[in-house]
């Protein structure tokens, strides 16, 4: 019973990761995204493994765990490309604001 309810832990905590990932897929910026925090809980599930096997109780919830860190890594790959997305957003910006200021200087004179 105690492996049933560890796996719904798992799951229902686990659900939130894909949906989480296509958010801020979609949302093309990491703006609003906390690295700290995606760290943490994929520390917590490495420990989650970790503990599986120091205690010897390896079984079938051990899946879980590794699905949730597959959703997780996920969230990484989406996080590190929005990452990108937003220098070259920021990149384009200030070149675009150079180009203005040269225009407006030629405009001046």
């Amino acid at each position: 019973m105690a492996e049933a309810l560890e796996a719904t832990m798992l799951i229902c905590f686990g659900l939130s990761w894909p949906m989480n990932a296509y958010k801020n897929f979609k949302a093309r910026t990491a703006a609003g995204t906390s690295w700290q925090f995606i760290l943490l809980i994929t520390l917590g599930y490495f420990a989650g493994i970790a503990a599986k096997f120091v205690s010897g109780t390896i079984n079938w919830v051990l899946a879980v765990y590794f699905l949730n860190v597959v959703c997780i890594a996920a969230n990484w790959v989406v996080y590190f490309r929005n990452c990108a997305i937003d220098r070259e957003r920021d990149r384009l910006r200030k070149e675009e604001d150079a180009q203005d200021a040269m225009a407006q200087a030629h405009a001046a004179r």
